[in-house]
């Protein structure tokens, strides 16, 4: 890829993709790019608007080499895993699932969330995990709002949820050096993005320019991270980074995420004879291994 002189290496324009009863717009992978760093799988969920009884389903599946990260701007999700853990997650808060050699988990709702009308919007990401990682123990950790910090650079609001930047470092576990921040811009102000090996921005809500590349809501810029580039906002911005250092050679298939392909097809012969550990409270549902 050229880098152009304002930093900016790649433009990927959202595509929408149906998940259990409202879409979600996904980032990555694409056919060109498959990670930005460790990352390798950026949706944006929402904003979804549910009625009262209705609500997100999303039944027992399985993942295998990878940490994900949900983090809510509205709404609840109720995670429950096959380690014994259930946790609600609320906005601010981030949950790391570690699947490395493999985990079972389902989101769905509480009971007295999906009782009456509601939102949900958020992002949830994957982050591929080191060699030394990918088939080690399968661990889930849960960190409040209140833990992850906040700062004000230049007067722009903003919060490390993973990773260091801007002079402060979050309590999230991390690998590979996994950057996650956001920001807020109001219309006008301009923000120097942190250092990373790779980085990229993904506009969240709200329009910016990085030199003189618009960046439109709902896209993402992959950047000259070791550079450093600074982005302005012509209209109010809600912006995510992530970012880090390569893992090398990784394949996606389904929900799980390996450095050979081997791996993949013993995880997808174990998911179809059923030996995955089952969900705790949650174990008579699964989603089928896709044809």
């Amino acid at each position: 890829m050229t880098t152009t002189n304002d930093g900016v290496i790649e433009r990927i324009t959202a595509r929408e993709r149906p998940l259990d009863g409202f879409s979600v717009r996904r980032l990555l992978p694409t056919a060109r790019r498959k990670t930005v760093g460790p990352w390798i799988f950026l949706d944006h969920m929402g904003p979804a608007r549910f009625a009262p009884g209705q609500g997100i389903d999303v039944r027992p599946h399985p993942h295998i080499g990878l940490a994900t990260v949900t983090y809510l701007f509205e709404g609840e999700i109720l995670h429950r895993d096959s380690l014994g853990n259930t946790q609600a997650i609320t906005p601010g808060d981030i949950n790391l699932m570690v699947a490395g050699r493999g985990i079972t988990h389902s989101e769905r709702e509480r009971p007295e969330v999906r009782a009456s009308a509601h939102r949900l919007h958020g992002l949830q990401l994957w982050l591929a995990l080191p060699d030394a990682d990918e088939d080690g123990d399968p661990a889930f950790l849960h960190y409040a709002a209140a833990a992850l910090p906040q700062v004000s650079v230049d007067d722009v609001a903003a919060r490390v949820m993973m990773g260091s930047a801007w002079g402060a470092t979050s309590p999230v576990r991390s690998y590979a050096g996994a950057l996650y921040a956001e920001a807020h811009l109001r219309a006008g102000q301009s923000l120097r993005l942190p250092q990373a090996p790779e980085l990229a921005l993904y506009a969240a809500s709200g329009t910016l320019v990085a030199g003189a590349t618009a960046l439109p809501e709902f896209a993402l810029a992959v950047l000259d991270g070791p550079a450093g580039v600074t982005v302005r906002a012509t209209s109010d911005a809600r912006i995510a980074l992530i970012g880090g250092e390569p893992v090398g050679q990784r394949y996606i298939d389904w929900n799980f995420v390996a450095s050979t392909r081997e791996r993949i097809a013993r995880a997808r012969e174990d998911w179809t004879q059923q030996r995955f550990p089952k969900v705790v409270g949650d174990a008579v549902e699964f989603i089928p291994l896709p044809t």
